[in-house]
């Protein structure tokens, strides 16, 4: 197998699984980071994948990177939009500047990336585009008026670009997971932590690889006709 993986976000938490997950599968993977190099030298040397630095949320960066990619490569072949940040406060308190910053990160870079790359998929006639949304895009969640946006929106856009992409052999699907045992759910107070998993019927975090597996999934060849899809993986927290 060559085909080229690019996941954003791809050396740190879900991203990380995901980048190994499809390098295990036999992808060439590139994983984006923006900001800790060090972790992502470590993740690079570890597992032996090529790392990426750029801001997913600038065009013009975006653009640079993946003309770089091209140059040697045919072609990227799968698009997994991981990168993702919160700046949370309920709307009365949030700032135009944290607001401004989860739409670009979350939001504007999956056009960014998505844009720059889908022509390509086209003329190629083949290409799977997965989106890593969150269960509080679906049902909403105090204090993420900015990030709920942003994850609800992945999946208008995904069901949007699936109708556009569908004759050219590109899918297009959203994956929404729960609370998942990552850095960014660590982060939340071990009080507030144990009242939500307390709510999530399999009454435990989900982990990594439960993600990476349902992406490797939609990549493949037995995934050509999901198409437009919303899956969640969320240990029956919401069901829609």
């Amino acid at each position: 197998m060559n085909k080229i993986a690019l996941i954003t976000g791809g050396t740190r938490g879900i991203g990380a699984s995901i980048s190994v997950k499809l390098k295990k599968s036999g992808y060439k993977v590139i994983a984006n980071y923006s900001s800790n190099d060090e972790a992502a030298k470590n993740f690079s040397e570890e597992h032996n994948i090529d790392v990426m630095k750029w801001d997913v949320s600038n065009f013009s960066e975006c653009e640079k990177c993946i003309t770089s990619i091209y140059e040697n490569n045919a072609s990227i072949d799968i698009l997994v939009n991981n990168a993702g940040i919160t700046k949370d406060a309920p709307l009365h308190k949030m700032s135009l500047e944290n607001w401004s910053k989860v739409i670009d990160v979350n939001l504007n870079s999956v056009f960014n990336m998505t844009s720059l790359i889908i022509n390509k998929m086209r003329e190629n006639k083949f290409g799977r585009i997965i989106h890593i949304s969150s269960v509080n895009g679906q049902k909403g969640q105090f204090g993420q008026t900015n990030y709920a946006a942003t994850k609800s929106g992945l999946i208008g856009f995904s069901k949007s670009l699936a109708l556009e992409s569908a004759i050219k052999g590109i899918t297009s699907n959203v994956i929404c997971p729960g609370y998942i045992n990552t850095e960014m759910v660590a982060a939340i107070r071990e009080d507030i932590l144990e009242s939500i998993v307390d709510t999530i019927p399999n009454k435990r975090l989900g982990n990594v690889d439960e993600i990476a597996e349902m992406v490797d999934y939609l990549a493949s060849e037995k995934a050509s006709y999901i198409n437009g899809a919303t899956i969640s993986i969320n240990g029956g927290l919401w069901m829609d």
